[in-house]
């Protein structure tokens, strides 16, 4: 990481819908220099999926409310850019056993931008053609993303047991904003 002593960073536990109950995990962010880190990490996906990949976006919403997740908006797109190029589309993720990992940078947004928006998974994996959001199917987890401050993100590889407890006052602080 490349950003001096004190990165901002951000989190989102995600929790899943009616449709995938047992879904949950979380997807963070890392403010670098000149780009953020973007790490999500999801169990519980549906394993009866058509193709096994499953579209992960920021939208513009704020909160995780009403029927599947209708809050949550459409994509996260400042710029007012076609799909694809929304700052809020993210590579897919793909299960193996229900579960997801994914690591990616990106320059199309900051953290402090991001703070408040929700992450959100849906059902299909993205084509990146269809407009206005790539047809990706239904909203089938959601999470929104809250600031973690003073966060060395070093620490998160050299000493897991003051991040398992951050996360988890994390967790208890964003929970709120689910209702």
């Amino acid at each position: 990481m490349n950003c001096g002593s004190n990165c901002l960073s951000a989190v989102a536990h995600i929790r899943g819908g009616a449709d995938a109950a047992c879904l949950s995990g979380q997807v963070r962010f890392y403010q670098e220099r000149e780009s953020v880190l973007v790490v999500a990490e999801i169990s519980g996906l549906p394993q009866n999926s058509k193709t096994g990949f499953f579209a992960l976006h920021i939208h513009e919403g704020k909160k995780c409310g009403g029927q599947a997740f209708a809050e949550t908006g459409g994509h996260y797109n400042p710029r007012g850019a076609d799909h694809p190029c929304h700052a809020g589309d993210l590579p897919p993720l793909m299960q193996c056993c229900g579960c997801a990992y994914l690591a990616v940078r990106t320059d199309r947004f900051r953290v402090q931008e991001i703070i408040g928006r929700t992450v959100v998974i849906h059902s299909d994996p993205d084509d990146f053609r269809s407009q206005p959001a790539g047809n990706a199917g239904t909203k089938i987890a959601c999470g929104v993303i809250c600031r973690q401050s003073n966060f060395r993100v070093f620490e998160m590889f050299r000493n897991w047991a003051p991040v398992t407890k951050k996360r988890q006052a994390l967790s208890e602080a964003c929970r709120f904003l689910w209702e």
